[in-house]
């Protein structure tokens, strides 16, 4: 499994999650890059997701939806702040409503997302930082580590595809 370590941290209200994979630096850069290819690993694998807008440009915004087995959808967006491709990619994270419109009441991440090639394939280091220590207890007590462990390690599947 690509997760090898998952740390949260309450005083520093952030969670690190570092995952490793056997293909280069760019190969999983192409992951985020294309769409198609992050739908099939945003989300759980019970909960698949769709991009409906999708940009990595500074000031871009992303708009998603995961599905739920039962049909229930579940929004989210991304505001892009820093593209360095293909080492570092830097988003703020948030929820959305049906129209896929920011939820001003949920919690959102500041998120810094780096690449590195080690031995041949690539550690990427997952940070989301949250507004608060309560924003992030909310996420956790979602089950946001489980959820992210189970997206991050379908990955090793799409690379070997």
């Amino acid at each position: 499994m690509p997760v090898t370590d998952v740390t949260q941290d309450i005083d520093t209200r952030t969670l690190t999650i570092t995952a490793e994979f056997a293909a280069p630096v760019e190969r999983v850069w192409q992951v985020y890059a294309d769409p198609r290819q992050l739908e099939k690993v945003w989300g759980p694998p019970t909960h698949p997701a769709t991009f409906v807008e999708h940009e990595l440009t500074p000031g871009a915004r992303c708009t998603y939806y995961m599905t739920a087995p039962d049909g229930q959808r579940y929004g989210g967006w991304w505001q892009i702040t820093e593209v360095d491709a293909p080492h570092r990619l830097t988003f703020d994270d948030g929820f959305a409503d049906a129209e896929l419109n920011p939820v001003d009441t949920a919690p959102v991440s500041h998120n810094v997302y780096t690449f590195e090639e080690v031995d041949g394939g690539t550690r990427a280091v997952y940070v989301s930082t949250y507004e608060s220590a309560e924003a992030l207890q909310q996420v956790l007590d979602m089950g946001v580590v489980e959820g992210s462990r189970l997206a991050i390690n379908q990955i090793d599947g799409l690379l070997a595809a």
